[in-house]
């Protein structure tokens, strides 16, 4: 991989970023990085994020041979100084170029939504395993997956990767025979321009609901609503979910871009949804069965466009939950558009294990634990509206936290959601506090909490002791909800990953200990 000085310049040009380079000389970058302890010789060296002039200093040390900024530094006297109005629109620009536009190569599905986003990525992930024979890498929150080889997945540090780190993955995907990914995309990757000039074959839009508001990530709803939908404005095919809140705003910004033959929508049979006068669902499902182990439902295309893919049937999914079938519902079309047939997603769906989603340990006598990821208002509500519909039990108890630095609109959700499903217990606990006060999270979580619904509330800021706690209350038909981490195996305390068990592994041992 290499990239000339010439054609940088020009594509720098050509997207208006670039103001002017100081010590021009000619030049072939055989590396890039935004990392200055990754630099070698022949590095083209991005200064972005939390920079300090010293990385530069270090990286011109180790042999970079000229930077990207949007202002000049001493400490890169001497280096050509690329200057750019937005660095990260740059990285991603020139990053591209620099891996050979490996996205050229591969069928990419895009997946967006305030929840819903790994599960139905991981659905498309295994329905196009089966009709590519495993030539399918997936970018997820939890996995990045670039190969069949075991070296070739590794557990991610971002749902959607910095862009340097983006096509890197992306180029050895198609090294290693990948002709297919699928990837979720976060708002905070259009937010911060990681993917900027990224193009998706499939983009889907699964839900809008408040979260990622607040100091550190999106300071209204309306422009974490317009990141989110920067999905569609770049995707050759748009699916959208008619059930979404705003959708008329998400539909008209589809069709902004995209033509109506290329623009899908589906829905539950009999949802109330109010469409425009131009719009019409083509895709509908009606539930069939649901229980704690799997979803039945039956799919039926009602336009033409959608007729011809042939994806009519009856589906069965291993991952529990009403709310979960519209995101095998999503997987199924978009796998369509991509080849898949029918048959590739009733032979997988039924086998899909996503760590940290509805997974349930089953106890002799402590109830059932349950450890989920969910991580707001929505996902929290429809989990123990979920569990509550389909078990009989005796005391349900749930164990959360809220994150530290981000996500502050989730502190109220939470009340919101634990007020309106009323478990019978609660203890606050941490989750990922960052460098807030993991009481002060919890206080005001429970400052949303209407306590005449919600009698019993505990506060343990020991999240393993949170989680001995509500199994010891439990008896053999009572619930244990943990909500929040999934499988995350570390906790972000003072901007470091402090390893951490995780819930099931907690709760397992645990387990184990008592029932000896």
């Amino acid at each position: 991989m290499e990239l000339h000085i010439t054609p940088a310049l020009a594509l720098l040009r050509e997207h208006h970023l670039l103001d002017h380079v100081s010590n021009l000389t000619d030049f072939t970058a055989t590396s890039v990085s935004y990392d200055s302890r990754k630099v070698k010789s022949g590095t083209l060296f991005f200064c972005k994020g939390n920079f300090l002039p010293k990385y530069l200093a270090s990286a011109k040390e180790k042999g970079a041979i000229a930077y990207v900024a949007e202002k000049e530094y001493s400490e890169g006297e001497g280096l050509p100084a690329i200057i750019v109005n937005d660095e990260q629109k740059a990285m991603s620009l020139l990053g591209a170029a620099f891996y050979g536009y490996p996205q050229n190569d591969l069928f990419i599905i895009a997946v967006t939504g305030t929840k819903g986003k790994t599960t139905t990525a991981y659905f498309a992930d295994h329905i196009l395993a089966q009709s590519t024979d495993n030539h399918i890498a997936l970018f997820s929150t939890l996995d990045r997956i670039l190969g069949n080889k075991p070296a070739d997945k590794f557990k991610s540090d971002l749902t959607t990767p910095e862009s340097l780190d983006l096509f890197h993955d992306m180029r050895a995907a198609v090294d290693n025979g990948m002709t297919h990914l699928v990837m979720e995309v976060s708002s905070q990757a259009y937010k911060k321009n990681r993917i900027y000039g990224l193009k998706y074959d499939v983009g889907i839009f699964l839900n809008i609901s408040p979260d990622h508001i607040g100091r550190n990530e999106h300071p209204t709803f309306a422009d974490y609503l317009h990141c989110k939908e920067q999905l569609l404005v770049n995707s050759a095919k748009c699916l959208i979910n008619a059930e979404t809140e705003k959708f008329t705003d998400v539909y008209y910004t589809a069709k902004a871009t995209t033509q109506p033959e290329d623009i899908f929508l589906f829905a539950r049979r009999g949802a109330k949804i109010k469409l425009p006068d131009d719009a019409q669902v083509d895709f509908e499902y009606r539930n069939d069965l649901e229980d704690l182990h799997e979803s039945e439902f039956e799919l039926t295309a009602l336009t033409e466009k959608a007729k011809q893919l042939k994806l009519d049937g009856r589906y069965k999914t291993s991952v529990p939950g009403d709310y979960n079938e519209g995101n095998a519902v999503a997987a199924i079309i978009a796998s369509g558009l991509a080849g898949a047939s029918a048959n590739d997603a009733v032979e997988t769906l039924n086998h899909v294990h996503i760590r940290g989603r509805m997974e349930m340990i089953n106890s002799n006598t402590h109830g059932t634990i349950y450890v989920d990821y969910a991580h707001n208002y929505a996902s929290l509500k429809r989990l123990l509206a979920f569990l509550k519909r389909q078990t009989s039990a005796g005391k349900v108890t749930v164990v959360l936290g809220a994150t530290g630095d981000k996500g502050i609109s989730r502190r109220p959700g939470f009340g919101k959601a634990l007020t309106e499903e009323q478990p019978d217990e609660v203890i606050l606990t941490t989750d990922d506090p960052g460098f807030e006060d993991p009481m002060t999270i919890a206080r005001e979580i429970d400052s949303y909490i209407d306590h005449d619904k919600v009698k019993h509330i505990q506060f343990e800021m020991d999240r393993e002791t949170a989680i001995k706690k509500a199994i010891d209350g439990s008896k053999n038909n009572d619930i244990v909800v943990l909500a929040g981490k999934g499988e995350d195996p570390y906790q972000k305390i003072n901007g470091k990953d402090v390893p951490y068990p995780t819930d099931v592994k907690i709760a397992h041992d645990y387990l184990n200990e008592l029932e000896k």
